[in-house]
């Protein structure tokens, strides 16, 4: 029992100063983390218009192919649960805008070709709004929203 408590302790070691003679002959650096580029101005929006002119997508159309699910009535507005998931093909961003939050544009994600575009995110309304999402797809922008009411403490407002 012993020879395995001190074997697995030798062994350990031996990784732990292989990894740091490699590090220190310049073999292993450490690389920059790069955020991607986004819309800082789209995020500091006061009103959903502004939002929506700045990410490109202020004439988006209605469409039925963006599926939302999201409670009508939620009882705590620091955690609205919602799901997305869009079925126009060629989707490359999903945005999320609460219309009534000193920020509207609340959400937005990209994603590659190919992949599946959708997701699952607990967003902070502070009042009864209006909640939108907008797909784009093939330069062109999409639409869906529904209205959902905060209650305060679950007693309505």
């Amino acid at each position: 029992m012993m020879q395995k408590g001190r074997r697995d302790f030798l062994q350990a070691f031996g990784n732990a100063t292989l990894v740091a003679g490699v590090l220190g002959a310049g073999l292993l650096k450490p690389g920059t983390a790069r955020a991607v580029d986004f819309n800082r101005a789209a995020f500091d929006a006061k009103t959903a218009a502004d939002a929506l002119r700045l990410i490109g997508a202020a004439g988006a159309e209605a469409s039925r192919d963006i599926l939302l699910k999201v409670p009508e009535v939620a009882e705590n507005g620091a955690a609205v649960p919602i799901e997305v998931v869009s079925q126009i093909p060629g989707t490359t961003r999903l945005s999320v805008l609460v219309d009534k939050n000193p920020f509207p544009l609340a959400l937005q994600f990209n994603f590659a070709a190919g992949a599946t575009p959708r997701f699952q995110a607990k967003l902070k309304m502070a009042e009864t709004s209006r909640l939108r999402i907008v797909a784009s797809a093939a330069g062109r922008h999409y639409t869906i929203f529904r209205d959902v009411r905060v209650t305060v403490g679950g007693c309505g407002e």
